[in-house]
C-alpha cells in the first residue's frame, strides 16, 4: 500500500512538473504576438516570473526527493531559454573599457512631483542630485516636467551638460528630455497616435561620429492609485473570492487596453529605428516602454538590436518598484557597432516610482 501510494505521488509530481513547464513555455513566449491581434496574450507574460518560481521549486524538489529527476526541471530552462535570459540575465562581469561613454535613462515623475501625496523640494533636488553626479555622457528623462524645478535643474545640470533638448506633449504636457555632452546636431519626433505619449530621435555628434539617440516614453497603463491598491490587495491576499476576481479583471482589461494602443507605438518606433540602421547608423534607444521585458513591445523594439541589460546585466533589474509593482520596463538597446557594459537598474535612489537605469557602451574595433 505504501508502495502504492508513493508511486502514485511520484508520477502526481512528474505530471504537475510537466504543466509547470508547459505553462512557463506558453507564458515566455506569449509576448511575441501582436496584442492588437490576439488582445491579452502579452498581458500574460506579467505571469512569467510566478511560473518561473515555480519550476524552481520543482529542481528543490527533486535534488530532494529524487535527483535524478532533476533533468525534468533542467529540461523546462533549456526550453525556456530565451524567455528566462530576457527575464533575469545573468552575465560574467566585465568592466567597462576605457574610451566607453555612459548612458542614463531615467523616468523622474515629474521630479518627484507626479506621484501624488505630498512631495517637498528636496525630492526634486535628489533627481537632480543624482543626475549630475552619475558621470553620464548623455542622460535620457521620461515624465520630465521641470517647471518647480527650472532653476535648480538649469543650475546644476547646464555646467556639466551643455548641449539640451526636450520635446513637449502638448495635450498632456508629458517631456521628454536629453541632456549631453555632446553636440546636438537636429532632433525629429517619432510619429505615432497617442494622447500623452512620445518618442523622439536626436542626432548627437560623438566624437566626430553621427549617434542617433532615440528616447522613448510609451503608452501608460493609466492605473489609478485605487487601482494599484487593489493590485496590492491581490499580491498580499487580502482580496479574496468575487472581490479578487472582479479586481484581477479590472486589472486585466486595463492593461489590455494599453497594450493594444502601445503595440502600434513600438511599430512604429522599430521602422524609424531600421530605417536608418539600413543606412548604417550607430543608434542607441532608451526609456520607458511600460511594457515588461517578455513583452510585444520590448520584442518588436529590440528586433535587429542589442538588449544592454540582457547582454550585460544581472538579474531582475526591476525598474518600476511601487504599489507592489515590480518589473523591468525601462530600457536600453543598441546597434551592434557598440560593446554594452555593466548595464544596472540603479535601486539607491527611489523618490521616483521608476529607478534609473543605465549601461556603458563602447564602439567596437571594426574588423
Amino acid at each position: 500500500m505504501v508502495g502504492k501510494i508513493k508511486s502514485f505521488s511520484y508520477r502526481l509530481m512528474v505530471f504537475l512538473n510537466c504543466i509547470a513547464i508547459a505553462v512557463m513555455f506558453f507564458l515566455g513566449y506569449a509576448g511575441r504576438f501582436d496584442p492588437v491581434v490576439c488582445p491579452g496574450l502579452t498581458t500574460l507574460t506579467l505571469a512569467f516570473p510566478i511560473a518561473l518560481a515555480v519550476n524552481i521549486a520543482f529542481l528543490s524538489f527533486w535534488v530532494v526527493a529524487r535527483l535524478r529527476m532533476v533533468w525534468l526541471p533542467v529540461l523546462g530552462f533549456v526550453i525556456c531559454f530565451f524567455p528566462v535570459r530576457s527575464y533575469s540575465p545573468f552575465n560574467l562581469r566585465s568592466v567597462h573599457p576605457d574610451g566607453a561613454i555612459k548612458v542614463l535613462s531615467y523616468n523622474v515623475q515629474g521630479f518627484g512631483f507626479a506621484g501624488g501625496g505630498s512631495p517637498g523640494p528636496e525630492d526634486g533636488t535628489q533627481i537632480i542630485q543624482y543626475m549630475a553626479n552619475s558621470g553620464a555622457d548623455i542622460v535620457c528623462l521620461q515624465e520630465a516636467q521641470h517647471w518647480r524645478v527650472q532653476e535648480e535643474l538649469s543650475s546644476t545640470m547646464d555646467p556639466k551638460y551643455p548641449y539640451y533638448q526636450e520635446e513637449t506633449k502638448d495635450s498632456s504636457g508629458d517631456v521628454i528630455s536629453i541632456f549631453s555632452r555632446y553636440p546636438i546636431v537636429k532632433s525629429e519626433v517619432i510619429s505615432y497616435q497617442s494622447y500623452g505619449n512620445i518618442s523622439a530621435a536626436y542626432w548627437l555628434n560623438i566624437n566626430g561620429q553621427e549617434v542617433i539617440v532615440v528616447n522613448n516614453h510609451l503608452e501608460s497603463n493609466l492605473l489609478s492609485e485605487a487601482d494599484k491598491a487593489g493590485f496590492k490587495g491581490l499580491v498580499k491576499g487580502k482580496l479574496v473570492g468575487e472581490r479578487a476576481e472582479g479586481e484581477s479583471r479590472l486589472l486585466f482589461d486595463k492593461l489590455e487596453i494599453a497594450a493594444k494602443k502601445r503595440a502600434p507605438q513600438a511599430v512604429a518606433v522599430h521602422r524609424f529605428i531600421d530605417k536608418w540602421r539600413k543606412r548604417g547608423k550607430s543608434i542607441i534607444v532608451c526609456g520607458d516602454f511600460n511594457d515588461n521585458p517578455l513583452s510585444y513591445v520590448r520584442q518588436t523594439i529590440a528586433r535587429n538590436l542589442t538588449d544592454c541589460y540582457i547582454s550585460s546585466g544581472n538579474g531582475p533589474g526591476w525598474s518600476y518598484h511601487k504599489s507592489g509593482m515590480f518589473v523591468r520596463i525601462d530600457n536600453l538597446l543598441c546597434t551592434n557597432d557598440w560593446e554594452p557594459y555593466e548595464a544596472t537598474v540603479d535601486n539607491k535612489v527611489a523618490v521616483s516610482d521608476h529607478y534609473p537605469i543605465f549601461c556603458w557602451l563602447k564602439k567596437r574595433v571594426k574588423p
